[in-house]
């Protein structure tokens, strides 16, 4: 594990101890786990973002977006597993 230093309003401060204090934890874990739980979610949309990107290919050689009944086209998808 890295230390670091965070400068930070007072305010935001003010509100880390308190909602460190509730859930019981250091300001220090608590900033460390909303940063983990932020990376966790930028990486879940950039990996559903990339397979919607990649579906446009399903087929889709001309460039058009599918339409909605191609979206929900179960046998084109299992013809075509991600």
């Amino acid at each position: 594990m890295k230390n670091v230093t965070v400068t930070m309003e007072d305010r935001v401060a003010d509100w880390a101890r308190l909602e460190a204090a509730r859930r019981n934890t250091s300001v220090s874990r608590l900033i460390g786990e909303m940063l983990a739980e932020k990376m966790r979610r930028d990486g879940a949309y950039e990996r559903a973002m990339r397979e919607a990107l990649q579906f446009r290919s399903i087929g889709m050689s001309d460039g058009r977006y599918p339409t909605r009944e191609e979206t929900h086209d179960r046998a084109l998808a299992r013809r075509h597993p991600p």
